[in-house]
C-alpha cells in the first residue's frame, strides 16, 4: 500500500521534499498556512501533488504514516505536537532526502559564518573537478538535488531547526563553526539547549568521520566534553602549531591533517578580518581531508568572492565606502563586522532584538564607530547601550532615508557600514530585502 508524506511548508525545502516524495512512490499532501509562492504552486501542480494554502486540513495531515515540517515550524506548534501524541514521525527535509542518497555528507552549522564557510568549502571541491552538489540554506533545496541530480558530495549548510528534526541523518564531515546565543526563543532561552542542538551535527558519526571545530570559541569548547562526538576531532584556532587542524603562525594559514599539510601566506587569502581566517580554515581542513591538491586550495582560497549581504562592497561616493552586512542579524556577526572596519565607521544598526546583550560590542564601538543611524521601530535598547560612546545616535524608518542620513553624516575616509546585529522584520521581509533596499539607497545618492 503507498505511504502517505504530509508536508508542513511549501518553501523551497518543502517543495523539494513534495518532489523528491512524489519521485519515490509516496503519497504527498503539502499544506501552508501562508500563501505559497506562485512558482511552487506551478511545480507542485506539474508534478500532479496536491497542495493547500491558508490553513491546515488536521484531519489529513493526522492521516499521514510521516509528517515532514519546514524547519520555521517550531516543535510546540499545536499540529507537531498532536501528530507526535499520535506516533506520526515529525522530520526534517534533511532527514527525508538522506534516506535516498549515498553521497558523502559535508555538514556546516554555526551561529556565524555556516554560510560563508559552505560556499568557500562548495567552491574549493567544485575547482577540485569533484562532483559535488550544494544545498540546505542555500539555493536549491537538498531533496529538490537527491530527486533531480545524482552527487558523489553534497556541502550543506544545516541550522539548529534541521539538525533537531534529524533521527538517522549521518554527515561525514561536519563542521561547528561557532555558538553564540541565538534563537533562544526557540530553546526555551537556554543556552544549553540551543548548544546541544548545535552539536546534533555529530549524531550518527563514526570513528570514520570527521568533526570540525573553532577551538577559540568557549562556548564550544564548554560543550565538546559532555557531546560525546565519536568522529575524530579537528580543531582550528588562530594559535598552534596543533598536531592537526589549523592555525596562523608567521603570517601563514598552516592547515594540518593525517595525508597532507597546506600553507596559504595570509595575504593572499580572499576573504578579510578574523572571522573570516576562521571561515578559511574550515574550509581548508575539509578539502583537506578530501585530499584535494593543495594548489586548488591555494587558488580557490584567494579568489573566492564572498556571499551577497555579508561585509558586501557596494559602493564609493565622495570618499565614503558602503558596505552592506545585513545577514548579521546578532551581536556577534557585528562584531565580527566591526572588527574587520579599519577606518571610521558609520554603524547602521537595529531592528527586531532577539535578546540581544550588546555589551560586549561597546569597545569596539568606542574604539571604531563615529555615529550609530538606527534603523528600526524599536532603538531605545540602541540608545541605552551606547549613548556616550559615540559622537551621535539617529534614528530612521527606511533603508532610503538610513542611507541618506549617513551619507549627510560621513566624511571621506569613512566607512556606512549596515550591520544591524538584529533581524529585518519590523520593517523588511527579510535580511536580504533590508541589503537590497540598502544596495538600491546607496546606488540612487
Amino acid at each position: 500500500m503507498t505511504k502517505k508524506l504530509a508536508i508542513l511548508g511549501a518553501g523551497e525545502s518543502g517543495t523539494g521534499t513534495a518532489i523528491l516524495g512524489k519521485a519515490r512512490g509516496w503519497q504527498v499532501f503539502v499544506s501552508d498556512m501562508g500563501q505559497i509562492k506562485p512558482a511552487y504552486q506551478e511545480e507542485l501542480d506539474a508534478h500532479a501533488i496536491r497542495w493547500e494554502q491558508g490553513m491546515h486540513s488536521t484531519d489529513e495531515i493526522l492521516s499521514a504514516d510521516e509528517i515532514v515540517k519546514s524547519p520555521g515550524i517550531p516543535d510546540t506548534a499545536p499540529l507537531v505536537v498532536a501528530a507526535r501524541e499520535k506516533g506520526i514521525p515529525v522530520i526534517s527535509e534533511i532527514e527525508f532526502a538522506g534516506r535516498y542518497t549515498q553521497a558523502k555528507m559535508i555538514c556546516i552549522s554555526g551561529t556565524n559564518g555556516k554560510t560563508t564557510t559552505t560556499l568557500l568549502t562548495y567552491h574549493i571541491l567544485k575547482n577540485a573537478g569533484l562532483n559535488v552538489g550544494l544545498g540546505g540554506n542555500i539555493g536549491k533545496s537538498f531533496a529538490r538535488q537527491v530527486a533531480q541530480n545524482n552527487y558523489d558530495y553534497y556541502v550543506l549548510e544545516v541550522s539548529s531547526f534541521q539538525l533537531d528534526g534529524n533521527i538517522h541523518f549521518h554527515s561525514h564531515i561536519s563542521v561547528l563553526t561557532n555558538i553564540t546565543p541565538d534563537h533562544l526563543d526557540r530553546y526555551d532561552y537556554k543556552l544549553e539547549n540551543y548548544a546541544h542542538s548545535k552539536f546534533r551535527l555529530a549524531l550518527n558519526q563514526t570513528k570514520a568521520d570527521y568533526f570540525i571545530y573553532c577551538a577559540d570559541d568557549p562556548i564550544t569548547m564548554e560543550y565538546l566534553p559532555e557531546s560525546n562526538v565519536q568522529a575524530k576531532l579537528i580543531p582550528f584556532g588562530l594559535h598552534g602549531p596543533r598536531e592537526s587542524g589549523s592555525w596562523v603562525e608567521n603570517e601563514t594559514l598552516c592547515i594540518k591533517t593525517e595525508k597532507q599539510n597546506t600553507t596559504i601566506p595570509m595575504r593572499n587569502l580572499s576573504l578579510r578580518g578574523i572571522h573570516n581566517t576562521y571561515n578559511s580554515m574550515a574550509a581548508g581542513i575539509v578539502a583537506n581531508v578530501l585530499e584535494v591538491r593543495k594548489d586548488i586550495i591555494r587558488e580557490s582560497l584567494s579568489n573566492f568572492e564572498n556571499v551577497e549581504h555579508r561585509l558586501e562592497f557596494v559602493a564609493k561616493f565622495n570618499g565614503v565606502e558602503f558596505i552592506n552586512d545585513s545577514k548579521a542579524t546578532n551581536v556577534n556577526s557585528a562584531w565580527y563586522a566591526l572588527e574587520s572596519m579599519e577606518k571610521p565607521v558609520i554603524w547602521i544598526a537595529g531592528g527586531v532584538d532577539k535578546g540581544n546583550n550588546y555589551s560586549e560590542l561597546k569597545a569596539l564601538v568606542r574604539d571604531k564607530v563615529k555615529i550609530i543611524v538606527c534603523l528600526g521601530i524599536d532603538n531605545m535598547k540602541i540608545h541605552q547601550s551606547f549613548q556616550g560612546d559615540v559622537d551621535m545616535i539617529v534614528n530612521t524608518l527606511s533603508a532610503k532615508e538610513a542611507v541618506h542620513v549617513a551619507s549627510r553624516l560621513a566624511a571621506s575616509g569613512d566607512v556606512v557600514l549596515l550591520s544591524p546585529a538584529c533581524a529585518s522584520f519590523d520593517l523588511f521581509d527579510n535580511y536580504e530585502d533590508r541589503g537590497r533596499q540598502f544596495k538600491e539607497a546607496v546606488r540612487n545618492l
